[in-house]
């Protein structure tokens, strides 16, 4: 365990040393939550009661979607695992005495974790100055504030696994950009990328939320603006620990079929 924690610290660490790109980031992602607050709030105006959510729980969902969109868009992936499978460098990476798919998933958990933490308190900061009910506020009681850093947690691990599901499948396709892009797409639509999951039509919000992409970023969003609450948040909860389970067992599962059919330089 001990060597993974250290291979983790430094790639946290040497993520951190972007600091240029997190800024442009940070500002990109204030103009784009700026402009969805603006859309949602005229539409409110006109039909306040066609909305599923609330303006607080709905502006709260906006502001922290941007502020750790590092850690949940499923577009950003890790495209040196990838590279490193088809043009056969990973088999340096096979002489480590670590165990592949625990160093990949380390590897991915601290990229996705060294981009937030450059913007997510920044966005979260500007976001809290825009005035109520469009501003970011904590809308959970300390209870469910706990559960929402559970829901947090088990978000990043479900979207890391699932890119990692994508990269193993790079041992057995010729080409991953295929699957890469479908995923991204339905990752957008079902997983509260391109409107929060209340807005689609009923039926397509059941099936979304039983899938992995509702296991994401839906839920942690949810639970911090108070949209998600009771037994519907820990069976929400509840769900996501299935996923994160199942797409590490699937990934674990196809790297080593993988592994055991790759042929580099002949060998």
């Amino acid at each position: 365990m001990k060597k993974y924690l250290t291979f983790f610290r430094i790639r946290l660490l040497a993520g951190l040393q972007y600091r240029a790109a997190a800024l442009a980031g940070l500002s990109t992602q204030f103009v784009w939550g700026t402009m969805e607050v603006l859309i949602y709030r005229a539409l409110w105006r006109e039909h306040p009661e066609r909305f599923p959510m609330g303006p607080e729980a709905l502006a709260a969902y906006i502001w922290l979607q941007q502020a750790f969109l590092s850690l949940f868009a499923l577009w950003n992936w890790e495209r040196e695992l990838i590279d490193s499978v088809k043009t056969g460098a990973v088999a340096y990476e096979l002489t480590r005495p670590m165990d592949l798919y625990g160093m990949w998933l380390v590897r991915a958990l601290a990229a996705r974790l060294s981009r937030g933490l450059l913007r997510a308190a920044p966005v979260m900061v500007l976001g809290a100055l825009i005035p109520a009910p469009w501003g970011l506020r904590l809308r959970v009681a300390p209870a469910g504030f706990g559960l929402f850093l559970v829901s947090t947690c088990l978000m990043l691990l479900v979207v890391c696994a699932y890119s990692l599901l994508v990269c193993a499948l790079t041992f057995h396709l010729t080409d991953p950009n295929g699957v890469m892009v479908v995923s991204v797409a339905a990752a957008d639509l079902l997983g509260g990328a391109i409107v929060p999951l209340p807005f689609l039509p009923e039926g397509l919000r059941k099936f979304a939320e039983l899938t992995p992409f509702g296991a994401m970023q839906n839920v942690p969003l949810r639970l911090f603006g108070g949209d998600l609450t009771g037994a519907a948040a820990y069976r929400a909860v509840g769900l996501q620990v299935f996923w994160a389970a199942v797409l590490i067992a699937v990934g674990y599962a196809l790297l080593r079929a993988g592994l055991r059919r790759v042929s580099v330089a002949g060998g």
